[in-house]
């Protein structure tokens, strides 16, 4: 048996809620027997077969099962019957409801039908403000992060066409309201007259990929800001503090603090998760000259150690070491490390430091390795790192060294992964699944439409390894085709034909006129092309990496989900589907 977490012997609500959870999780731990709990294998025990199952329960008999069939009629009900009357305080976030619903169910493997995609386009569609950008429901005020929630929902059940969801984006007016929300460091408010946070600055760049609409001016200083956030520990903040004071009436880049810009509270997890996605987003619009295969020398931001270190790149956005923000990623591998549980908490992850873990940081925290490939940064460049010690702080956070008795050594890696994947989908699937169906923070707690989801996608990340793929990469460079100029026939005139003369589209006549709204005035063809080719590539680039190792399933094959975009959060095929879109693009990667 496992020794619980020490303490200093003065106990504190942290120390104390700590012990609860330790306690609870081994009871979901199959190599596991308390002295204090009912042993499950006992006849009398109140999870044996013959007694209900309960919140607090586990699968029977401690099964690495995926019990994918309830968790589709748990996501299948919530979508079809509709939610219960304790999510009303939901209300402003109506598209990501029906994200977390479709998005689980497309990692579970399941299409919709026609009719309830077309329901759900509809929905969404009504979100939309004349404003620009989505609402939470049907006319409510835009924001970027059901902005982002709606954009991609559409990726997964929309298409081209009338009534198809995609080209009924407003992308001009959505536009118009991304860069009246930028402020002069860089950061974007989340929706007009509201406050600043990263979470914000990457739903903006997710749906601007998508959608063909990220230009210079809309990531200008963004870069400068996402550095600004990362704290000591090396996780990132909500946001950093511009200004010496709040109160200054003129705020503008002449009254911007210079660096460094204090960070706006802790590191936490899904802020992290949101500024390392959205500094590898930002990496196509560096300037072409740059080599982003010489990463800059880390010297300069990285901390020295006495010991030896392998040498990490700070950052892969600028060209080179005197130029530009960076961020620094040993501080950040080692904080992120360092939030995965000990194995008396199943290997889960923590969203901030001294928390419980939850089951959706397996995607938040956990998510971010796979982010990392985006910076050339995988367990192979950090092999001289023991993934013992990396893990293992005062109890929170590792395997092996911070294990005692027997099975001390249950979870020795033996690959190159920066986290433990098999620790992780353990406790997936023996902790975080609810026996009514969907899946949970942890036990006794109920299931929900959100912690389903990222718990999936967690899992996701843990058993696929989905990286830029060079020999992807060198495919998508010969087939982008350049869009041309358009021809004055075909160019769009200043003022619109009246509802009165223009023909009713069918997808035979459905024509998109936006193609070149991305395109700056200053800008040649050529260059516009050009930046464009580059961020369709990066993002289409992902593939998953299906060679001998880089696969595991815990469980067996039949646990299998299927594998997520780490910069969306949407399968490969969904992002690639609406990247070809938008970007005028027909070639399809084979499989």
């Amino acid at each position: 048996m496992y020794a619980p977490t020490k303490t200093d012997n003065y106990p504190t609500q942290t120390s104390i809620d700590q012990a609860k959870v330790e306690q609870i999780l081994a009871h979901h731990n199959p190599n596991y027997i308390s002295p204090t709990l009912p042993n499950p294998h006992s006849p009398t025990s109140p999870t044996s077969p013959q007694t209900p199952q309960t919140p607090h329960s586990r699968p029977q008999r401690n099964e690495a099962k995926l019990n994918k069939q309830s968790h589709i009629n748990f996501l299948a009900r919530l979508l079809i019957q509709g939610f219960p009357d304790r999510y009303t305080s939901q209300d402003a976030s109506q598209p990501w409801l029906i994200f977390w619903i479709v998005q689980g169910l497309s990692l579970l493997g399941v299409g919709l039908d026609a009719g309830n995609k077309q329901k759900i386009i509809n929905t969404l569609l009504a979100c939309q403000s004349p404003l620009g950008g989505f609402g939470g429901g049907p006319g409510q005020a835009p924001h970027l992060l059901t902005t982002y929630a709606a954009v991609c929902t559409l990726a997964i059940v929309g298409r081209p066409g009338p009534q198809g969801g995609w080209d009924q984006i407003d992308r001009k007016k959505l536009y118009d309201f991304f860069l009246s929300l930028k402020q002069p460091d860089g950061s974007t408010l989340v929706s007009p007259h509201s406050e600043v946070d990263v979470r914000g600055t990457y739903c903006l760049l997710v749906t601007s990929t998508l959608l063909d609409i990220l230009t210079p001016p809309l990531s200008a200083s963004t870069p400068s800001f996402i550095a600004s956030c990362q704290t000591y520990e090396g996780g990132f903040a909500s946001a950093s503090q511009p200004y010496y004071s709040p109160y200054f009436k003129v705020r503008n880049e002449s009254t911007l603090m210079s660096d460094p810009r204090p960070p706006l509270g802790e590191a936490h997890g899904g802020y992290t998760f949101c500024a390392v996605a959205s500094w590898v987003m930002l990496a196509p619009l560096r300037p072409p000259s740059s080599n982003p295969s010489s990463p800059p020398n880390p010297a300069s931001t990285a901390q020295t150690s006495p010991s030896p270190r392998p040498e990490y790149p700070t950052s892969q956005f600028t060209p080179s070491q005197e130029e530009g923000p960076k961020i620094n990623t040993r501080s950040l591998v080692r904080w992120l490390t360092s939030l995965q549980g000990s194995p008396l908490e199943l290997g889960a992850f923590r969203g901030r430091t001294n928390k419980l873990v939850d089951g959706c940081y397996s995607w938040w925290v956990g998510g971010c390795f796979g982010v990392l490939e985006g910076l050339g940064i995988d367990g192979a460049n950090f092999s001289q790192f023991s993934h013992s010690k990396a893990h293992t702080s005062g109890g929170q956070g590792g395997e092996g060294e911070g294990a005692e008795g027997e099975d001390a050594d249950e979870w020795a890696d033996d690959d190159d992964a920066l986290f433990n994947k098999k620790a992780l989908q353990e406790y997936i699937l023996y902790a975080a699944q609810a026996p009514t169906g969907g899946l949970r923070d942890k036990p006794p707690k109920h299931a929900d439409s959100y912690h389903t989801l990222y718990n999936l996608s967690g899992l996701s990340n843990a058993q696929h390894r989905v990286h830029p793929s060079a020999d992807v990469t060198e495919l998508l460079q010969k087939n982008w085709v350049d869009t041309p100029p358009p021809s004055p026939a075909s160019a769009p005139t200043s003022t619109p034909p009246s509802p009165a003369s223009k023909p009713e589209e069918t997808e035979e006549t459905f024509e998109r006129h936006d193609i070149y709204l991305s395109k700056l005035p200053s800008e040649s063809y050529e260059a516009w092309n050009a930046r464009r080719k580059r961020i369709w590539i990066a993002a289409s680039a992902w593939s998953e990496d299906e060679s001998e190792g880089s696969v595991a399933y815990v469980g067996g094959s039949d646990n299998r989900v299927n594998a997520s975009h780490p910069l969306f959060n949407l399968t490969i095929t969904h992002s690639r589907g609406m990247l070809n879109h938008f970007y005028g693009q027909s070639f399809v990667v084979p499989s």
